[in-house]
């Protein structure tokens, strides 16, 4: 996790924080709630690979460490307990506490709450490209190769064993429905022109198998 750390506090630099021990304790503190053990892929795996995305097509962010920033709080708190949209509601004033008292300036923390709201949706405006890459690299796991969307898939359906079968089927269709109504699930083109299709595909395919499990158990 030294290596988290480290990638933090470049974040919180980035952004316009020194740098000392307080924003080093508050990067463990987050690092704290992404170890929660209910998290089977809303983990520091999830938050890694988010990370990783990031990095790899910093160019093509305007500010790339509010990026980064959205990145460690966008899921910062996850109770697969909560109704709509609370999750990120809380993150988002999760980063708004946390990244005042860091000292980062007042337009940078409201940046970094506008981007982590955007992940409850995933809806972007064309010319918003800090939020298409926070969104793009969220999404990215959709785009995985079969047996590492399945993995995904079955790491959700473990987040959510509180749910009964019948109500988390129709639950998450409603989730995978949604997704496949967006415009598109990749914004930036490097990204969309690999992954759109790859991720409709593992998309489709769960939702055609919560279809099948539902006709068969009625």
């Amino acid at each position: 996790m030294v290596d988290l750390l480290h990638r933090w506090r470049i974040a919180v630099r980035g952004a316009g924080a020194s740098p000392d021990a307080t924003s080093a304790r508050a990067g463990e503190r987050l690092l704290d709630r992404w170890r929660e053990p209910h998290r089977h892929y809303h983990s520091v795996s999830h938050l890694t690979a988010v990370l990783d995305v990031v990095d790899e097509y910093a160019d093509l962010a305007d500010r790339v460490d509010l990026v980064r920033l959205a990145a460690w709080f966008h899921d910062a708190v996850y109770d697969p307990r909560a109704a709509g949209h609370a999750n990120e509601r809380d993150s988002a004033a999760l980063a708004d506490q946390v990244l005042t008292g860091l000292g980062v300036p007042a337009s940078a923390v409201s940046e970094v709450r506008r981007l982590v709201l955007l992940t409850a949706g995933h809806t972007v405006a064309p010319d918003d490209r800090d939020g298409a890459l926070l969104c793009d690299a969220d999404l990215a796991v959709l785009a995985g190769p079969p047996a590492n969307y399945e993995r995904y898939a079955t790491a959700i359906r473990r987040e959510y064993s509180h749910v009964p079968e019948p109500a988390f089927r129709t639950g998450r269709a409603a989730v995978l429905t949604g997704l496949l109504a967006l415009p598109a699930l990749f914004r930036l083109p490097p990204l969309a022109s690999r992954w759109e299709e790859p991720a409709r595909d593992n998309v489709r395919r769960e939702l055609a198998a919560l279809s099948g499990e539902s006709e068969g158990a009625g």
